[in-house]
C-alpha cells in the first residue's frame, strides 16, 4: 500500500485517501490535480497559497493541455510533452489520452515510441519502472517492492529485456519506455488502474555497440549475457514476481527471437503469462484474417498462407491459425501444411538442418514437398519462388524488410486469386513490406489489406479503401482486463482465439467495398471490453478462472477505471 496515498471504493464511488500534505501532494502525479483542487481540498491538504486562486475543472484543464499538445511541432516533441504531463498529473494525462486515443496512440506507442526509446539515455526525465540488473540480482525483491505494493495490489507486470524493440533491435535499458508505453495503453484502452501495474526492464547488457560507446548510456555496460546465467536471472524474476504478486499476469515484451518463444514455452503452463509479440500479434492478425475470410467466402481451412518473416511474430500467427483450423476439424499436420514460412535464408525447409530454430521446425517443408518446384536458382527458395509455386491466397509480412512485396510478386499472386489477402505488418512504417496504395494499384483494387503501422485511406476509382491497422492494442488491453476480472491462473490458446474472434465480431460483415478489416481505434474501449468478456468466459470454460462473473457485462464495466478525479479524503 502506498504510504502517501491510497485509492479505494466506497458507496459513493472512487476515493483517494491522502496522507501527504502541502508541496508533497503536488509532487505526486497520481494525486496531483493542480488548479482543479477545490477550496475545501486545498484547506484539508495544506495547499492554500501554493496554487493560483482560481479553480479549474477538468474540462478546462483538458482544453489547455490539448492546445499545448497541438503546439508541438513533431511527433517526438508530442511524445515528450505527454511523458512530461504523465509525470505531473497522471489522471489528466489518461483523460486526455482517452478522449483523443486514435490521434495519440501512435505517439505514446508505435511508431513514435521507438524514437523515444533510442533517446532514453539522452533525455532528462523522471525514471518510471523497475530496473533489474543482472549484475545485482540480490536486490530484485527489494526493487520490486520499491513501488510500495502489497500482494493483492498488482494485476499486471509488463517486462522487457529490450533485445527486439519494434523493428529497431537491441536498445538496452531504454526499452523500459516500451513497458511504460504498453501500460499506458492498457489503462487508456481497457481501464487497467495505473496503480495496479508495474513496468519492468531486465538489464542483461546490450550488444548495441553505439550504446556501449555512448558516455550518456544509462544501462549496464557489457555485452548481453546469454546462456545459463541469463536463464537463471529470468527464472529468478518469475519466481520473485510471482511470490510477491501472485495474481499478476506477466506480459513479456520485445524479447529477442532466440529467447521469446523459449521463455513463453517454459512458463505458459505454470504461470499466468503472455507474450504480446507472439500471441498478441497473432490474435490481431487472425482477427483481420477472419474478417478477410468472410469477405472472400473461402473457408480458413482452404486458404494457402505464405509468411515472410518466420520469427516470433510470424510463427505465432501460424500457430494460432493452426489452432483455429484444428478446431474446424483439420488434423494439426494437415493444418501446418497450409503454411509456407520464410526466414532470413528463404523458405524454412528440412535441408536447412540445424539452422532451423525449434519453434520453426513444425513448419519446415520436406524435400518431397519441393521436388517439382520451378526455381530461378536451383536450391534457393526465395519469396518470389514460393509465391510462384504455391499460388497463395494470403501473404503476410513480418520480416522488417522494406519493399519485399514487389510488384512482380504481388501481380503473380493476384493472377491466381480473386481477392488476395496481403498484410505487410512490419513496423515502423519504413520497414513495411509494401504500402497499401501500391498493393491496390497492382491488384486493380482487389487486395484485402491490413498493415502494422497506420496508413491513410486510399482512393481508387469510386471506392475509398480504409486500411486496417493490425495494432496489438486491439487485443492485449482487453486480454489483460479479461484475465484480471476472472483472476485467471493461465492464458490459454483458446483464450487467445476467443480474443481474435471477438475483435473480428466487432467488424462483422464488410458492408461496402473498401471497408476496414478491423475496428477503428476510436472504438478501442468498447473493443477492449468486448475482448475482456470473451476472454473471461473462455477462462471459465477452460477451468483457469478463479473468479466467476455473476453479471459479466457489469463486472467488466465496473473493473474499467475511469480517468476522473476521485473524491479526496484527507487522513
Amino acid at each position: 500500500m502506498m504510504e502517501q496515498f491510497e485509492f479505494g471504493q466506497d458507496s459513493d464511488g472512487e476515493v483517494v485517501r491522502i496522507r501527504a500534505r502541502g508541496r508533497e501532494v503536488l509532487s505526486l502525479p497520481m494525486i496531483n490535480r493542480g488548479t482543479a483542487f477545490s477550496y475545501e481540498d486545498r484547506i484539508a491538504l495544506g495547499l492554500r497559497g501554493l496554487l493560483p486562486r482560481h479553480v479549474n475543472d477538468m474540462s478546462d484543464q483538458l482544453k489547455k493541455v490539448y492546445d499545448q499538445y497541438r503546439m508541438q511541432t513533431t511527433n517526438l516533441a508530442k511524445n515528450l510533452f505527454l511523458t512530461s504531463m504523465q509525470d505531473r498529473n497522471e489522471v489528466l494525462f489518461y483523460r486526455l489520452l482517452a478522449e483523443h486515443l486514435e490521434e495519440m496512440l501512435p505517439i505514446i506507442y508505435t511508431p513514435t515510441i521507438g524514437e523515444a526509446i533510442q533517446l532514453f539515455s539522452h533525455w532528462m526525465q523522471r525514471p518510471r519502472g523497475v530496473f533489474l540488473s543482472i549484475d545485482a540480482p540480490e536486490i530484485m525483491e527489494e526493487a520490486l517492492l520499491g513501488y510500495g505494493h502489497d500482494a493483492d495490489d498488482v494485476d499486471l507486470i509488463v517486462v522487457t529485456d529490450s533485445e527486439g524493440i519494434l523493428g529497431i533491435g537491441d536498445q538496452g535499458v531504454g526499452g523500459v519506455r516500451i513497458a511504460v508505453g504498453k501500460l499506458a495503453v492498457y489503462t487508456a484502452a481497457a481501464g487497467i488502474h495505473p496503480q495496479r501495474a508495474l513496468p519492468v526492464v531486465l538489464d542483461t547488457g546490450t550488444d548495441n555497440l553505439q550504446l556501449l560507446n555512448d558516455e550518456s548510456y544509462l544501462g549496464l555496460r557489457r555485452a548481453r549475457v546469454r546462456g545459463e546465467e541469463y536463464d537463471e536471472f529470468v527464472d529468478q524474476f518469475v519466481r520473485t514476481a510471482s511470490k510477491l504478486f501472485p495474481h499478476a499476469m506477466i506480459h513479456w515484451e520485445d524479447f529477442g527471437a532466440a529467447n521469446a518463444h523459449r521463455i513463453l514455452d517454459k512458463y505458459r503452463n505454470t504461470h499466468c503469462t503472455f507474450n504480446d509479440d507472439i500471441q498478441g500479434t497473432a490474435a490481431v492478425v487472425v482477427a483481420a484474417l477472419l474478417s478477410a475470410v468472410e469477405a472472400t467466402g473461402v473457408p480458413l481451412t482452404e486458404q494457402r498462407f505464405v509468411i515472410h518473416g518466420a520469427g516470433t511474430a510470424g510463427i505465432g500467427i501460424a500457430d494460432l491459425l493452426c489452432d483455429l483450423m484444428v478446431a474446424d476439424g483439420m488434423s494439426p499436420e494437415d493444418a501446418r501444411r497450409q503454411f509456407w514460412c520464410l526466414g532470413s535464408r528463404g523458405l524454412i525447409h528440412s535441408g536447412l538442418g540445424d539452422r532451423i530454430r525449434p519453434f520453426q521446425q513444425p513448419y519446415a517443408r520436406t524435400g518431397e514437398d519441393l521436388q517439382w518446384w520451378s526455381l530461378d536458382r536451383p536450391g534457393h527458395y526465395t519469396l518470389a519462388d514460393v509465391v510462384h509455386n504455391v499460388h497463395p491466397t494470403v501473404l503476410i509480412g513480418t520480416s522488417a524488410q522494406a519493399g519485399t512485396f514487389t510488384k512482380a510478386i504481388v501481380t503473380d499472386m493476384a493472377s491466381h486469386t480473386e481477392q488476395p489477402v496481403i498484410f505487410p505488418l512490419s513496423n515502423p512504417t519504413s520497414n513495411a513490406e509494401a504500402v497499401p496504395a501500391d498493393l491496390l494499384r497492382w491488384t486493380d483494387g482487389r487486395a484485402l489489406i491490413a498493415t502494422g503501422s497506420p496508413f491513410g485511406p486510399v482512393r481508387m476509382g469510386e471506392v475509398t479503401h480504409q486500411i486496417a491497422q493490425a495494432n496489438n492494442a486491439l487485443v492485449f488491453p482487453g486480454l489483460g482486463l479479461g484475465v484480471t476480472v476472472s483472476r485467471a491462473t493461465r492464458v490459454t490458446q483458446s483464450m487467445l482465439s476467443a480474443a481474435a474472434t471477438a475483435v473480428a465480431g466487432v467488424v462483422s460483415k464488410l458492408r461496402r467495398p473498401g471497408d476496414s478489416l478491423l475496428p477503428e481505434m476510436q472504438q478501442l474501449r468498447m473493443v477492449s471490453a468486448t475482448v475482456a468478456l470473451a476472454v473471461a468466459a473462455q477462462a471459465s470454460a477452460d477451468g483457469v478462472a478463479t473468479r466467476e462473473l455473476t453479471n459479466p457485462v457489469q463486472d467488466v464495466y465496473a473493473a474499467m477505471w475511469q480517468p476522473t478525479y476521485p473524491r479526496v479524503e484527507a487522513i
